[in-house]
């Protein structure tokens, strides 16, 4: 458990990374309040954190009353208004403006004074999305990485208005619940890791695509070549075809560069259904 002192955590959004944040906030020592919109999801989300917690027993990173401590600190609501006690609200819908902007317009009327409000997109702008409330000081991305129980960065992102308190609050937080943090100061859009990774995955479609080389070679190339652990289109089909064509759209749609664009290959991926590891096939096959 950490140190750092015990806050009132409202996620929204029970998906694989919803429930990751709720995960890693609860180990920590924080109450946490988990919320989607079906007892469904919920329930998936809870029963990925209690496969989670039981990894880490059985691997000695934390005793099974440590496990069933932390999982006792979370609850679960189909209500928005639970956030309205929160200190901190970590957003984990899915990855569209509008989407977004409706749960922070909501959030606006709900949230208890000084509550940040933090977003976890990897690509919106958080000036948009925090343009949505009274209180844009209040709003800051916070970008966790999938899976979040063991991937050590936080991209800390100030909007146009966050204030210095928000990104300190929010750093506290991040750094409580062990993560390792990097500081975006100019709000551009897909930040530092989502820029970085999406303009490599397109420029590795675009080689598949054509026919310069095989989805494997080219992997190849990159682990070898650059030292990277994982090749750009392995990468996308971990984190799934169809949330990097949703971001190469997103930061495509701000900065109109043509290196954002997504192939074709990628659009037609994720109309068939082909979204990587989650769907069974993506660039490569996967079993089971």
């Amino acid at each position: 458990m950490s140190n750092a002192p015990t806050q009132r955590i409202a996620v929204i959004g029970a998906g694989l990374m919803g429930a990751g944040i709720a995960q890693v906030s609860a180990q920590a020592g924080h109450p946490v309040v988990l919320r989607d919109v079906t007892e469904a999801a919920l329930q998936r989300g809870l029963d990925g954190i209690r496969a989670s917690y039981e990894k880490f027993v059985g691997k000695g990173r934390m005793t099974a009353e440590e496990a069933e401590a932390a999982l006792g600190r979370i609850t679960t609501t189909t209500d928005l208004g639970a956030a309205g006690e929160a200190d901190i609200v970590v957003e984990a819908v899915f990855e569209r403006l509008d989407v977004k902007e409706g749960v922070f317009r909501e959030l606006d009327k709900i949230a208890k004074d000084g509550a940040v409000l933090a977003t976890n997109t990897s690509a919106i702008p958080i000036t948009r999305i925090a343009a949505a409330t009274s209180r844009p000081e209040s709003v800051v991305g916070v970008h966790f990485f999938s899976p979040v129980p063991l991937m050590r960065l936080v991209e800390l992102v100030r909007g146009y208005k966050t204030s210095d308190g928000t990104l300190a609050a929010a750093r506290a937080y991040a750094e409580g619940v062990g993560k390792e943090v990097v500081v975006v100061n100019r709000d551009v859009a897909g930040f530092i890791t989502t820029r970085l990774i999406t303009a490599l995955v397109v420029e590795a479609a675009r080689l598949y695509e054509s026919g310069v080389a095989s989805a494997e070679d080219i992997d190849t190339a990159c682990r070898l070549g650059f030292g990277h652990p994982m090749g750009p289109l392995q990468t996308a089909d971990l984190t799934g075809v169809d949330i990097l064509v949703n971001a190469a759209r997103n930061i495509y749609a701000e900065t109109q560069d043509e290196k954002f664009a997504a192939p074709e290959v990628m659009a037609r991926m994720v109309t068939a259904g082909d979204l990587g590891r989650k769907s069974g096939r993506g660039f490569y096959p996967y079993e089971g």
